[in-house]
């Protein structure tokens, strides 16, 4: 797009090809690799010392790590829990999302942390959407029913040390296009 076209997007609304629609995020960052390079750029993971080691193909998975550094670090000096419990934030909404399809409503509803140990080194927790959930999910969904659903996973020290446990609950919703929602 040329400068002259954003300059009048911004005096005059959108350009006629544009306005017709917009694409979502989910849209334009529906490739893992994409989505991992832009998560790793996205200004609260990239300044917390978050970084995502990989999605996996299919988004059946995520590695996410946070380093320890003199940013990251909390008064005592140990990895700051604010964001340890941010670097698990996106996730499961994600992959979940992903792996339903466009039919189906995901939101994160509720979410709870659970120190164990002191982060004295980078930590790292991992994400896998399985088949079996999937199933699950869009059994219970099945008619429009609302799910509340936990899952969780482990923040784990370099060693192998639990340093904290986290829960999510997601909503998740089939969606009826007839119905309008």
């Amino acid at each position: 797009m040329s400068p002259l076209t954003v300059m009048r997007s911004a005096i005059g609304g959108l350009p006629a090809q544009l306005n017709a629609r917009i694409p979502t995020w989910r849209e334009v960052l529906n490739d893992p690799a994409v989505l991992r390079r832009g998560l790793n750029v996205w200004p609260p993971f990239r300044f917390a010392g978050i970084r995502v080691i990989d999605i996996q193909p299919g988004f059946r998975g995520a590695t996410v790590e946070l380093r320890l550094t003199p940013l990251s670090r909390n008064y005592m000096g140990t990895q700051y829990g604010g964001s340890m419990f941010s670097m698990t934030d996106p996730f499961w909404t994600i992959l979940v999302s992903q792996n339903l399809g466009r039919d189906y409503i995901v939101w994160d509803k509720r979410a709870e942390i659970e120190f164990v140990a002191p982060g004295r080194t980078d930590v790292r927790t991992t994400f896998a959407v399985t088949d079996e959930l999937i199933a699950e999910l869009k059994e219970r969904a099945e008619g429009g029913a609302k799910v509340l659903h936990w899952l969780e996973n482990d923040i784990v020290a370099k060693d192998g040390t639990l340093v904290a446990r986290v829960r999510r609950q997601l909503y998740v919703r089939h969606v009826d296009h007839a119905r309008g929602y």
